[in-house]
């Protein structure tokens, strides 16, 4: 990471937008600074969950992508992992202080950003909020997956696949995010209204981290060795899973994940893994970028924009519809 702040702070004091994180990168090569007056390009400064999932990774290419075909520059950092809100409170304040045309920005936590919405619309800096939305008003819209019917979905899937009965662990990524709430919440809810026979164990969180998600998918084999299926609302939380029941030694149980990665692909495809929800990154990020231009423009735009998902599995895995929105 030091090797990151040299860069960025070398960046800074050469007037280049050159900050993301170890992975990040810019599009455009003009000054980063203001709203791009004077024949310079819009200059979008965005502020992701994090690195360490290939869906940031595909979210940051559709941006990049986007930006370099309607003529912006834009950054893209986050912080380490998706439980360091704290820093990315603070990335969110300095990006405000960069005063770019507009900002994208992925709540870690939808209540501790909150307040430098206000800073951000003091500043006139149109807020665009993605994959997680902020509980303030002024975000001009929210990119975003329907997570509670993609997890109503994942739920719908999970219930036919262990016929309409038996006992389901959750491990979530957290529960401070819109993702992981509305993931959460809605799974649990099209459970209990579609499927009473189904016994849902206690939520757990394993912050998105593979290591800590698999102890708590063996922990939970230990306790309950009648469990019929596991869900894991995000990437990092279900290839936690995998790894814990693969550790465990146990047979049998039905898992059903969120997100795409090679990880999730290569279990779907060997059968470690029933299938999976996969949003569609690449096209959020060109979304991101498309309603920071419309903001910039002073254009009105729908509070939320529906970004997709769709389920995944054995059967349609080659499906071109369903390639086109996986990622490795």
């Amino acid at each position: 990471m030091s090797k990151w702040l040299a860069v960025c702070a070398a960046g800074l004091a050469l007037g280049f937008a050159a900050c993301g994180d170890d992975e990040g990168t810019t599009t455009g090569g003009a000054s980063a600074g203001g709203g791009g007056g004077g024949g310079e390009q819009p200059y979008i400064a965005i502020v992701s969950k994090g690195f360490q999932h290939q869906f940031w990774q595909a979210v940051k290419q559709g941006a990049e992508e986007e930006a370099k075909a309607k003529g912006a520059k834009i950054t893209f950092e986050g912080p380490p992992t998706e439980q360091d809100i704290e820093q990315q409170v603070t990335m969110l304040t300095n990006a405000i202080q960069k005063k770019p045309a507009a900002i994208g920005f992925a709540a870690l936590d939808s209540k501790a950003s909150a307040p430098l919405m206000e800073q951000a619309k003091a500043a006139n800096i149109p807020v665009v909020a993605f994959d997680s939305g902020v509980e303030s008003d002024i975000p001009v819209t929210t990119a975003a997956t329907d997570n509670i019917a993609a997890a109503g979905e994942a739920a719908k899937h999970m219930s036919e696949l262990i016929g309409g009965s038996g006992k389901v662990a959750l491990v979530v990524h957290d529960q401070t995010s819109r993702t992981g709430i509305e993931r959460r919440d809605g799974f649990v809810d099209w459970m209990k209204a579609n499927a009473p026979d189904v016994e849902l164990l206690p939520v757990q969180y394993g912050g998105g981290d593979q290591a800590k998600s698999a102890d708590i998918a063996k922990s939970i084999i230990q306790a309950n060795p009648d469990l019929k299926g596991f869900y894991g609302a995000n990437e990092g939380s279900a290839i936690g899973i995998v790894k814990g029941v693969e550790e465990s030694g146990k047979k049998g149980i039905t898992i059903v994940g969120f997100d795409s990665g090679k990880a999730q692909i290569d279990a779907i495809t060997s059968g470690v893994m029933a299938g999976a929800i996969t949003q569609n990154p690449v096209g959020m990020g060109k979304q991101l970028v498309d309603s920071a231009l419309a903001a910039i423009n002073g254009e009105t735009q729908p509070k939320v924009i529906d970004t997709g998902f769709y389920w995944y599995d054995k059967t349609n895995i080659e499906d071109p519809k369903i390639a086109a929105v996986l990622y490795e």
